[in-house]
């Protein structure tokens, strides 16, 4: 019974002993390291907002503007065209290459756009 609580004692003690001290990896101690993309709650970003979002945030810039087409521009950049066809999707305003013309089709696109509500 003795060496059974002697034993008990000697355990107690030697983890004790062991929880103080930083856990070793050979002669080492053992960090750890936060991941690099750790940020905290308060520090999160904003939830990417969806191109419609985007597009529709464009609608409060005065009409017939360069500053409304830069922004729909900074949404859709506009692209070389291969050859002339009319815009199905709001996506092909950027092959307009005339300012007036793609501003007029993304007015068009954006306009009868459901209004989606703001995050």
């Amino acid at each position: 019974m003795k060496k059974t609580i002697l034993s008990l004692a000697a355990a107690l003690f030697c983890t004790s002993a062991l929880a103080q001290n930083a856990p070793m990896v050979g002669d080492r101690p053992l960090v750890q390291v936060k991941p690099k993309g750790a940020k905290t709650a308060a520090a999160a970003p904003a939830k990417p907002q969806s191109a419609a979002v985007k597009l529709q945030a464009c609608l409060e810039i005065d009409d017939g503007t360069k500053e409304r087409l830069n922004c729909y521009d900074a949404v859709i950049p506009p692209a070389a065209k291969p050859k002339a066809m009319k815009a199905k999707t709001v996506a092909d305003c950027k092959f307009t290459k005339e300012e007036d013309e793609r501003l007029a089709c993304f007015n068009g696109f954006v306009e009868n756009m459901p209004k989606l509500p703001k995050t």
